[in-house]
């Protein structure tokens, strides 16, 4: 047991030594460390400022609930802007007309074919015949710019002429 002891003491100086350097160490450590959760301390308070929350968590659920809401609103005006869409296609927005002298009398290009129809190529061609006697007004229904009934010339033209419109 005094060997034991006569090797503590003579080693005594070199593990004080180390301790002292292990606790120098330490101390640096834990005061780095202090600075690091002081300044991250002042960033979380800087971000909760303001908020009315008094906690992370409870901002993070109410950020996330705000999204959600976001999300829904932006899904419903999608709708509506899809609907709107094809309500603007079915609208009869390509009109052309072509006055003609459909008989070649004396009389004025009196007579007229006027087609109305939508981006889906689906409307209508209304004609109308005059002369010095009588006028005739005929309308044959178009689905996808073709019609059942036999068109003139005149009304395939115009047909036409309302396709190239934008």
């Amino acid at each position: 047991m005094s060997e034991l002891n006569e090797l503590f003491s003579e080693q005594l100086a070199a593990v004080l030594m180390l301790m002292s350097v292990l606790i120098i160490i330490m101390l640096i450590l834990i005061i780095v460390q202090g600075a690091k959760i002081r300044k991250m301390r002042r960033r979380y308070e800087a971000m909760m400022a303001g908020s009315g929350v008094e906690d992370l968590e409870s901002l993070l659920i109410e950020l996330k609930n705000q999204a959600d809401m976001l999300e829904e609103g932006q899904r419903e005006q999608k709708a509506y802007l899809e609907a709107a869409q094809a309500k603007i296609r079915g609208m009869k927005s390509k009109v052309a007309m072509k006055r003609y002298n459909a008989f070649g009398e004396r009389g004025n290009e009196m007579s007229f074919s006027l087609a109305i129809l939508d981006d889906n190529r689906n409307g209508v061609v209304l004609t109308s015949l005059h002369n010095r006697e009588n006028s005739y007004i005929y309308s044959k229904p178009l689905t996808g710019g073709e019609s059942p009934y036999p068109l003139s010339p005149e009304e395939k033209e115009v047909i036409a002429l309302a396709l190239q419109q934008n």
